[in-house]
């Protein structure tokens, strides 16, 4: 099949160079133009630009598909079916009707839970034991689209965002090349979404990120997993942002929530629910990452110190 794909960030790669090492045909790659990255603002092509540049594939970056310039230009290519991965647009129903198989997208989650923008941070931060990759056909809703094949798997009890990342592109990948083959073979069933089920994975912002710790020791846990490695969650001490990147439940006390427990080697909070948590790799403004024993070496917190309040009240 004639393939046109769709993606830009890292997620998308695998996928992407699943599809130039398979029987398949990528006539163009499609992908978000080119940022400018750092504290220098350096113009910097998206991963999968990279990619396809590499393997000499043609490369398009407009900054709209609704155009019928971006039109006329995706049916001179000619794909039999289009296969999008963290594209980071909203597709026109148009656009996505021109391939002779339609559109299909690989979404990190087993759908319909988790729909939306930042389906692996938050499947970490609600707890989810287990995740996944949807591959499904594409149609106006987000992520609304009737399902094709999934793949499930096992979240990992210490894994984070960027860990869970990395396994699920992978995921996508294979799944992906499944999935075409099954729609050549016209082997796969849709299934449509119970819409009953349905949560959605809004995008994430830094001031999500923001402890206050009026939650449970394992609530706040999985929010630190899931912001892991960006934004990060983090926390106020006297007027600075500290990072927290890693932590683990420290059993039970019964201090009022986000008091210091204790400070001493360790670096324990008390949550909610008499719960407390101990964090184990934090990063102050203006140093790198470090553990938490590391830091109270060179920094005393009083224990019975309150921290909640000390950004917003």
């Amino acid at each position: 099949m004639n393939i046109i794909f769709m993606g830009t960030p890292e997620f998308a790669v695998p996928t992407l160079k699943a599809l130039i090492g398979s029987k398949h045909n990528v006539v163009g790659v499609f992908t978000q133009p080119d940022k400018a990255v750092g504290r220098k603002q350096i113009l910097t092509p998206p991963p999968v630009k990279v990619c396809a540049a590499e393997a000499g594939i043609p490369v398009f970056q407009p900054n709209s598909l609704k155009t019928p310039e971006a039109e006329e230009l995706i049916k001179s290519l000619n794909p039999d079916i289009m296969v999008v991965v963290a594209y980071g647009k909203i597709l026109p129903i148009n656009i996505l009707n021109i391939p002779k198989f339609g559109s299909v997208n690989g979404h990190a989650s087993i759908l319909p839970r988790h729909r939306g923008a930042s389906p692996i941070q938050w499947a970490l931060v609600c707890g989810d034991k287990t995740t996944g990759v949807t591959t499904q056909l594409m149609g106006e809703g987000i992520d609304t689209g009737d399902i094709l094949l999934t793949e499930e798997t096992e979240i990992f009890e210490d894994e984070n965002a960027g860990q869970l990342h990395d396994r699920l592109s992978l995921v996508t990948a294979s799944l992906m090349i499944k999935t075409l083959e099954g729609i050549e073979a016209g082997t796969i069933t849709p299934i449509k979404q119970d819409d009953a089920l349905a949560n959605y994975a809004p995008i994430i912002n830094k001031e999500m990120g923001f402890l206050k710790f009026n939650k449970t020791a394992t609530e706040i846990c999985n929010l630190i997993r899931g912001f892991n490695p960006w934004p990060a969650a983090y926390f106020m001490l006297d007027g600075k942002r500290i990072k927290v990147f890693a932590a683990k439940v420290a059993g039970t006390t019964n201090c009022v929530p986000s008091t210091v427990v204790s400070a001493d080697g360790e670096l324990v909070i008390a949550c909610a629910d008499n719960t407390a948590i101990s964090l184990v790799e934090i990063q102050a403004e203006g140093s790198k990452r470090m553990s938490a024993k590391d830091y109270l070496i060179g920094h005393s917190i009083e224990k019975g110190k309150i921290l909640y309040g000390e950004n917003n009240e």
